[in-house]
């Protein structure tokens, strides 16, 4: 399954939405990469087993399960997560890309390929455990923003961001 969904950093509309700057939207991103138990509800803690330049090798603890994935930044503009599949988790891909059309506007683009099936049959249970997978996705991504926000102007005290 492919999915991809486009969250508004920043909307020059809205004066009560907090205006993040690129540079605080990356370093959020980073945070989450570094420190992904302060952003993902039921991850108990993660591991940096190795650290390459701007890649890293996890492992992530729920309880007593164990998901290894890959993390490649580049630089003030995205963030890949390569999920080794396992007996009990799907693998995959997921992308936080930054795009900035203009000096105000400011977006995050959340793109994720899974080993779900992309075909499903209208009438199987199949499409709505892909419309409830996507649903979850969403509200993460939505839920990181929110942290991201938070971190950024100081409303966490254990936010790096400034």
């Amino acid at each position: 399954m492919n999915f991809e969904h486009l969250i508004q950093i920043n909307d020059p509309l809205n004066p009560l939405v907090d205006s993040l700057t690129r540079e605080q939207l990356w370093e959020g991103l980073v945070l989450r990469a570094e420190q992904p138990q302060l952003f993902v509800l039921g991850l108990d803690s993660c591991a940096i087993v190795s650290r390459d330049g701007d890649t890293m090798e996890r492992e992530l603890h729920y309880g007593q399960a164990v998901v290894r994935d890959r993390v490649t930044l580049t630089p003030n503009d995205n963030v890949r997560y390569d999920i080794q599949p396992t007996a009990d988790y799907v693998g995959g891909s997921l992308t936080m890309a930054i795009e900035q059309p203009d000096d105000v506007q400011l977006f995050l683009r959340f793109t994720y390929s899974t080993t779900l099936p992309e075909k499903v049959d209208p009438t199987s249970d199949e499409l709505q455990t892909s419309e409830i997978v996507k649903s979850a996705y969403r509200e993460s991504d939505i839920d990181t923003v929110r942290l991201i926000r938070q971190y950024a102007h100081g409303r966490r005290d254990e936010g790096p961001l400034h």
